[in-house]
């Protein structure tokens, strides 16, 4: 039986797994933190799941290498994924388009795709619209959890725009009122507004 580490020692090794968890994130474009848990407990050998960090932990570890270690190129990357979330959200303007995820949060890497949300009660008018601005899209879903008794898969589509991989996630049109939890600190999920991320690349400028 594996024994198990206590105080400090535990602490020190949820640090190590949260940055080897943080470094597969980063490297080889890993979104799921649970996948990037158990990648880095395979790679350094811990078999104690307890000893686990929280995904809050690994985004912060996320965060705190792409600010020592490429400050500069991370803010282009974000400022390009943020930019380009605009055009898709000027395109998307009739079903109320919000950014979510590590582009919003700045956080993201190499491999993120800008993720928005919409609002209709036929998420076909969605693919329909985009179709009809020359978008190819492909269907997709996204899993959610709204409390922990309550997670829905919802519907959505994935394309390419101006190079950046983009997943539209299309709710029911009263889905606005109701955010779905984080996957990081299990909160409502922030979501914003074409103004908002106008603001927040004004900001950074």
């Amino acid at each position: 039986m594996a024994r198990r580490s206590t105080g400090p020692a535990l602490a020190m090794l949820r640090e190590q797994l949260a940055q080897t968890a943080a470094r597969l994130m980063i490297e080889s474009g890993i979104e799921d933190y649970g996948l990037a848990k158990r990648k880095a407990a395979e790679r350094l050998g811990v078999k104690d799941l307890g000893a686990l960090p929280s995904n809050a932990q690994i985004a912060a570890s996320v965060a705190e290498r792409q600010r020592i270690f490429e400050p500069q190129a991370h803010r282009m990357r974000v400022n390009a994924l943020r930019r380009t979330a605009l055009s898709i959200m000027d395109l998307l303007e009739p079903f109320e388009p919000r950014l979510v995820g590590a582009v919003l949060a700045g956080t993201a890497t190499e491999n993120t795709p800008i993720e928005l949300h919409t609002f209709a009660d036929s998420p076909e008018s969605v693919a329909a619209h985009l179709v009809d601005r020359g978008v190819m899209v492909r269907d997709c879903q996204r899993r959610y959890r709204f409390s922990a008794k309550r997670a829905s898969l919802v519907p959505g589509y994935r394309f390419v725009h101006d190079g950046a991989d983009v997943v539209v996630v299309t709710f029911p049109e009263n889905g606005l009122r109701e955010a779905p939890l984080s996957p990081v600190d299990q909160r409502p999920m922030r979501r914003a507004g074409r103004n908002e991320v106008a603001e927040l690349m004004a900001a950074e400028e």
